[in-house]
């Protein structure tokens, strides 16, 4: 009897913190269908319900919302990094894991001291190296630099190529399989969950950010920013009475790819975290 009063105690204490953590995802929702295009604090519904907001969004650009460029500039920046990054990190987490080469624990203690500090601290400096490079207020800039140090987010896959059994490899190489082949007909197919969770995160690192995308874009032509540097303009002072019900308009659909990538990877999500966290 106690342990189900517990549990229902327990399951109660939870739905409240669920309610009230939904509560501003609900208002931003509801926000978007509203006719009034400022922040509304009287209602918490929209008196009156409309989707002009959206044809708004998609269809009628202007000089402060220019929400379609924003999103292929976000998206072609997202894919790009989501292949170099991966990439580098698969690279980097295998050869430390299955290659033995001189001076490999010696690199790899002082990848992670470097992980140690926060990424914040080199931003002027990259800003300045790309600036003279004439690499600011590009696609090709930020591309750079989200890509640039992300092999050293190898250690969790790392962790999970440990675990695959060295016999496999040295089998391999028995039958004359060269390290290209056994990355890719071994490790890979083996490690699946895993490479999936670092294709995610490759993914939504520079979907999302906007410290360093604020930092490279310089140019006062909305067709040039981000989604993050689009959707922060609109909140401006000037702007934010006649824009906040686009900004919702544009933060719910920024949400929208997140969520169906996570609904469609959740399972090898959820085996890939847990996976790396066991086994490594």
């Amino acid at each position: 009897m106690k342990k189900t009063i517990k549990s229902i105690g327990r399951h109660i204490f939870l739905a409240a913190l669920a309610f009230v953590w939904l509560i501003p995802i609900f208002w931003l929702i509801v926000t978007t269908f509203s006719t009034q295009k400022g922040i509304n604090t009287n209602h918490f519904f929209p008196e009156h319900w409309t989707l002009a907001n959206y044809h708004q969004l998609f269809f009628e650009t202007d000089a402060a919302a220019n929400f379609p460029a924003w999103f292929k500039n976000s998206m072609i920046i997202g894919v790009c990094c989501c292949i170099i990054s991966s990439m580098f990190v698969i690279m980097t987490a295998y050869a430390f894991s299955c290659i033995r080469f001189k001076g490999r624990k010696q690199l790899m203690s002082f990848s992670l001291i470097l992980g140690m500090f926060p990424g914040v601290l080199s931003m002027i400096a990259m800003y300045f190296v790309l600036k003279l490079m004439g690499l600011t207020d590009s696609i090709v800039g930020l591309i750079i630099v989200y890509s640039g140090a992300s092999g050293l987010g190898y250690l969790i896959l790392k962790g999970f190529f440990d675990t695959i059994p060295t016999s496999l490899h040295e089998a391999a190489k028995l039958e004359g399989a060269s390290e290209a082949t056994i990355f890719a007909k071994i490790v890979v197919p083996l490690s699946k969950p895993m490479i999936v969770y670092t294709v995610i995160n490759s993914f939504l690192n520079p979907w999302m950010d906007f410290m360093m995308a604020r930092l490279m874009i310089k140019s006062k032509d909305a067709a040039d920013w981000t989604m993050a540097i689009g959707l922060f303009n609109l909140l401006q002072r000037a702007l934010v009475n006649q824009y906040f019900a686009i900004f919702c308009c544009g933060g719910l659909m920024v949400a929208v790819p997140i969520s169906i990538l996570f609904i469609v990877m959740q399972k090898f999500y959820v085996e890939g975290v847990t996976g790396g966290a066991v086994k490594g």
